[in-house]
């Protein structure tokens, strides 16, 4: 795809491809036929990052192609959904002739949400002042009439917000509404509307199940909100300061109360069950802890965390890379059963694409 561009007319054909490989993959593992959801073809992207060129008077967001690393200059960008497609040229527009808001402006990164909030951080070659906070913030009283926008200024060591570092994300799953804080910088999933299905199979799955759930790689409570409510107790830990503390204040917005996050990374959860029956002060004694998901970044689970999982009765796997899938699936198939089977497609027009499965212990 080049860069900058989306071609609706391949979408499918496109998505067919990747089901079929993942399907090729996980055919010794005796996998059923996924189920597939499909991404919208245009504007379904809630992050975006851009260089910002200056050209005389004249300025533009850019990026570079991967594979030539020339520049490319963006006018329309359809792969960003509507709320930042929409803003970019709006933002341009607004900061050309404001010398304080465009001086040495090297980057802006936007941060959506399906409820409508947009967050831009405008990062800069040189320190930031006061006069730029007031500009920042009139330009945000400016546009409050038409625009949910919040801007953040940064530089080297440095960071200025007219309001918050954040957005809230607001869906429905289940006739339930969920509320998710969002931190600029950290980890969110992308594309918004996969990510509710995503969690919608989850739940599909962990309402059959019963007990208590260990949820590792949970970053800022994503699933384990959302599945809080199939479980008796939930335990979720998270090696990232600023996703623990996102998760922690994600649980008091949705009034979750069975559901704990504990800063430790798989490895430390590994050692610590295999030493005794206790996380940090936690003690596990009087749970079920019969169900674990996994989010595992692209390097799969390492050696001791395959260990772990596959001493529980029901593994949910998510997984950002169908290839470390496989060889954790070489491991784990002795032991258990792929059940079902999904593909969530969570970047079009790329190779990438997001694998769940459930497996159940024999």
């Amino acid at each position: 795809m080049s860069v900058g561009q989306v071609f609706p007319e391949q979408y499918l054909t496109q998505l067919t491809d990747k089901v079929t490989r993942v399907q090729q993959l996980l055919a010794d593992f005796n996998a059923p036929n996924a189920e597939v959801f499909a991404s919208e073809p245009t504007h379904y992207r809630l992050r975006a990052e851009f260089r910002i060129w200056h050209d005389g008077d004249d300025i533009y967001h850019a990026m570079f192609d991967a594979e030539s690393r020339e520049k490319v200059r963006i006018d329309h960008f359809p792969v960003a959904c509507r709320a930042i497609a929409d803003f970019m040229p709006v933002l341009l527009k607004q900061i050309q002739f404001n010398h304080e808001l465009r001086y040495k402006l090297y980057q802006v990164d936007y941060l959506a949400t399906l409820s409508g909030e947009l967050l831009v951080s405008l990062i800069y070659k040189r320190p930031l002042t006061n006069s730029w906070l007031e500009q920042a913030t009139a330009l945000t009283e400016a546009l409050a009439s038409e625009y949910n926008v919040k801007f953040i200024g940064r530089s080297r060591k440095q960071k200025l917000m007219v309001s918050d570092d954040y957005v809230t994300e607001q869906f429905e799953l289940d006739n339930t509404q969920l509320k998710y804080q969002q931190v600029e910088g950290s980890f969110t999933q992308p594309n918004g509307e996969v990510n509710r299905h995503m969690l919608g199979w989850a739940k599909n799955i962990a309402n059959k199940l019963s007990g208590d759930l260990l949820e590792l790689y949970c970053g800022n409570g994503n699933f384990s909100i959302a599945l809080a409510p199939c479980f008796d107790n939930v335990v979720a830990t998270e090696i990232s300061r600023t996703s623990i503390k996102s998760a922690q204040y994600n649980i008091a917005l949705n009034q979750v109360t069975n559901l704990q996050v504990l800063q430790m990374s798989a490895e430390d959860v590994s050692a610590a069950l295999q030493q005794g029956n206790t996380l940090k002060q936690l003690d596990l004694t009087n749970m079920q802890l019969n169900t674990v998901l996994v989010d595992p970044p692209r390097a799969g689970l390492d050696a001791g965390t395959e260990q772990l999982v596959s001493r529980f009765n029901d593994i949910i796997y998510i997984s950002c890379n169908p290839d470390t899938l496989a060889q954790n699936l070489q491991a784990l198939s002795s032991t258990h059963d792929i059940i079902q089977l999904a593909v969530f497609d969570q970047f079009p027009y790329t190779h990438h694409i997001e694998t769940g499965v459930w497996l159940r212990k024999r």
